[in-house]
């Protein structure tokens, strides 16, 4: 994909990058959270914040396509490469070049926000959702479900990638697709790019 061989190895990834990453750093937001049961409350609602996060990031950012053959070339680096080619197994999670200044972002945004020491146990519920997201996106291109839930799951992704990648943009969920009504419509096709 890349001329520059360093920059084709930062595309590829190994889908056990991302917890190899953000598991400790979870694991030390969770230790400064101080273990109060507020903290759990927080914990979910940084869970939640990354559901619509995921859907915002899909839909208006890996989705949106600049004008011009650079802002071509850039969507299909950042995104189109992975609907050309879904089952690509090194490119299906969020490469450490991105992940972690988009990480250290939010982290800081939500600092600001939330303070010291609320931040903790809502990034630590953030990180775990984006987590879950990454897991979640592997799995539904290189597992076969037996659980309805899953199936469910991997169909709603599959329909994105291959019937109509201008409706559901959530992976881990649908619910944002339900609620800003982006679900698939019922026998139409548009031409995946």
């Amino acid at each position: 994909m890349f001329k520059e061989d360093w920059m084709e190895a930062l595309s590829k990834v190994h889908f056990t990058v991302p917890l190899v990453l953000y598991v400790p750093i979870i694991a030390w937001c969770l230790w400064q959270s101080e273990a109060r049961w507020s903290s759990a409350g927080w914990l979910v609602a940084g869970l939640f914040a990354w559901t619509l996060t995921e859907y915002v990031l899909h839909r208006f950012v890996f989705h949106w396509t600049p004008p011009g053959r650079l802002g071509a070339r850039l969507h299909f680096i950042f995104h189109g490469v992975h609907h050309d080619y879904p089952n690509d197994r090194l490119r299906l999670v969020m490469p450490p070049a991105v992940s972690i200044p988009l990480a250290v972002l939010f982290f800081g945004l939500y600092r600001l926000l939330l303070g010291v020491p609320i931040v903790y146990p809502f990034f630590a519920g953030f990180l775990l959702g984006y987590l879950c997201y990454d897991m979640t996106h592997y799995a539904v291109h290189h597992l076969h479900w037996k659980h309805p839930f899953w199936q469910r799951i991997k169909q709603h992704h599959m329909l994105h990638h291959f019937q109509q990648p201008d409706r559901g943009f959530g992976v881990s969920s649908p619910l944002w697709d339900i609620i800003f009504q982006t679900t698939f419509v019922r026998n139409k096709k548009t031409t995946p790019h």
